[in-house]
């Protein structure tokens, strides 16, 4: 496998490829480029699996990578690298996207390099940048990508009823008694979701959203019901604020 590093930093981009060098054995060859213009020849010419992008480069964001690559060779898997947290990292997450916080550690690029290999030939990886960019640049993001057996689904926030965590899965429950089990535990959802308005968190293994509530129950300790016979647990410490929330609803 080939691993793209665009990075307009010279000692950036030479600590990740000793980092990807000597932790991701799978990764046979590491090419490297100092600008979007010279990583995008890179990718037409050589047709690397993978890409570690930085964000914030002279003339060219890393951002605007859709601008010169056309839906036919945007055939690898993606890892945006930052120093800057300023950008919303609940974007990233939404979208299905890699990222790493510079400065990176071995152990955060093995990961990383096993997440992006799992979805080679799998993934929409136009779709997801076209979603982060509509995000970032307009802050009109309604849907989320959930990782799937064959690629990357596009779920509505609205079409989502509740989350349920089991162990380091998620198990998502959508309109239509439909559901998806994510491999990823629910804490790696919350921060994005609450951003949300009409997702609320009632309990340390739930998440729901308000638009498909129906009822409140006092008896058994007290419990949610939602739409489509669902429920949710809610916690002692959580029944008044939501009690609150629910007579503004």
């Amino acid at each position: 496998m080939k691993a793209l590093i665009i990075d307009d930093e010279a000692k950036a981009r030479n600590l990740l490829r000793v980092l990807v060098t000597e932790n991701c054995p799978r990764i046979k060859m590491v090419l490297q480029a100092d600008s979007l213009m010279g990583g995008v020849d890179i990718i037409k010419n050589e047709a690397p699996n993978i890409v570690f992008l930085d964000i914030e480069m002279p003339r060219h964001s890393g951002l605007e990578i859709l601008d010169f690559i056309s839906r036919e060779v945007s055939n690898f898997e993606i890892i945006f690298t930052t120093a800057y947290r300023k950008y919303a990292l609940e974007a990233f997450q939404l979208s299905a996207i890699d990222y790493l916080l510079k400065p990176v550690g071995p152990e955060q690029v093995k990961n990383a390099v096993d997440r992006a290999i799992a979805f080679i030939g799998k993934s929409t990886l136009y779709d997801k940048l076209e979603n982060l960019k509509v995000f970032l640049e307009e802050k009109r993001f309604d849907k989320i990508a959930l990782p799937v057996s064959d690629g990357i689904e596009f779920v509505s926030f609205n079409d989502i009823i509740m989350l349920k965590a089991d162990s380091m899965y998620t198990t998502f429950h959508i309109k239509g008694h439909k559901e998806m089990v994510v491999s990823k535990p629910l804490k790696h959802f919350v921060q994005p979701l609450q951003k949300v308005p009409s997702f609320y968190r009632p309990h340390r293994s739930f998440m729901i959203n308000l638009v498909h509530l129906r009822k409140y129950v006092k008896s058994d300790g007290g419990y949610i019901e939602m739409d489509e016979q669902l429920t949710a647990s809610i916690s002692r410490d959580n029944k008044e604020e939501f009690m609150k929330i629910i007579q503004n609803i």
